[in-house]
C-alpha cells in the first residue's frame, strides 16, 4: 500500500449542468483521455485505473464519482455540479495513492496536471460542448526525460516566448497547421485552442519523465496520420539534441 494523497479544486464554468456532465462522464476524450463509464451506480469505469472500477455515484447533471485500484492502493474522483446564475460551479476531488518513496514528486505531478485538466475541461464545456473527439498522444521517450526537454521542443515549434492570449501556429512536417489562441500556460504545461481542437504540451522533465503532447481533435481528422507527424517530428528534436 501507497501512501494517501487528495487534490481537488472548485471553479465556476460558463455552461450549463448538462453540458459539464457529458464533458466529465461521456467526453472525456475531449479533454483528457478516452475514459467510459456505464451509465449507472454499479456500472464499470474503463480507462482511468488499470484494472477498470466501479461507479459509485451517479445523479445526472448533479453528482458523479467513480473508486477503482491501482498497484498503490484506492484511487476516488468525485464531482457535485450546482447550477448558478453564470452557468456551473464545479467542485472535484481526487483521492488516491502513490509509492511512499515517490510521494512528493507525485503529489506535485498530480497538483500540476490536475490543473491543466480543470483547464481543458472548462474550456471542452466552454467551447466544444458535446463534440465527439479524436485523441491522439505522443512522447518524446526517454531522451525528453531530461531537465530542459520541454524548452527544445517549444524551441523547435516557436513557441519559447509564447503567452497566455498569444495567437499562434503549430506546424511540423507532414500534418497541417494548426492556428490558435494560448489558453493555458504554467511552468512547463502549455496549452492551445483552436478552431479544430485543444492542443497540450505536457513538461513532465521537471520530475524526469517524459515530454508529451496531447491533440484533442474536434473536425473531422486521421489520427493516425496526425500521430504519425508530430511522433516524427517530437522524435526528431529529441535525436538531434542527442546527437
Amino acid at each position: 500500500m501507497g501512501t494517501p494523497i487528495e487534490v481537488g479544486w472548485t471553479d465556476e464554468v460558463a455552461a450549463p449542468p448538462a453540458a459539464v456532465w457529458d464533458a466529465v462522464t461521456r467526453h472525456s476524450d475531449g479533454w483528457l483521455w478516452p475514459i467510459s463509464y456505464e451509465p449507472r451506480v454499479g456500472g464499470a469505469e474503463s480507462g482511468l485505473t488499470p484494472d477498470g472500477g466501479t461507479v459509485t455515484v451517479w445523479e445526472p447533471h448533479h453528482r458523479f464519482a467513480t473508486a477503482g485500484e491501482t498497484p498503490d492502493g484506492p484511487n476516488e474522483i468525485a464531482y457535485v455540479l450546482t447550477p448558478t446564475a453564470a452557468g456551473t460551479r464545479v467542485e472535484y476531488r481526487h483521492r488516491g495513492h502513490v509509492p511512499t518513496a515517490e510521494h512528493e514528486v507525485q503529489h506535485e505531478a498530480c497538483v500540476v496536471h490536475t490543473d491543466l485538466y480543470r483547464h481543458s475541461m472548462l474550456a471542452y464545456a466552454t467551447h466544444f460542448a458535446g463534440s465527439d473527439a479524436t485523441y491522439v498522444e505522443v512522447d518524446g521517450g526517454e531522451a525528453s526525460a531530461v531537465p530542459g526537454s520541454t524548452d527544445r521542443l517549444l524551441a523547435a515549434l516557436g513557441l519559447a516566448d509564447a503567452a497566455v492570449g498569444d495567437t499562434v501556429t503549430l506546424a511540423v512536417p507532414d500534418a497541417e497547421p494548426v492556428t490558435g489562441v494560448v489558453d493555458y500556460r504554467q511552468g512547463t504545461f502549455l496549452g492551445i485552442r483552436s478552431a479544430r481542437g485543444l492542443h497540450r504540451i505536457y513538461g513532465r522533465d521537471r520530475w524526469g519523465w517524459p515530454v508529451s503532447v496531447a491533440h484533442h481533435l474536434f473536425a473531422p481528422a486521421d489520427g493516425a496520420a496526425v500521430e504519425a507527424a508530430w511522433g516524427g517530428f517530437v522524435a526528431g528534436v529529441y535525436e538531434r539534441e542527442t546527437a
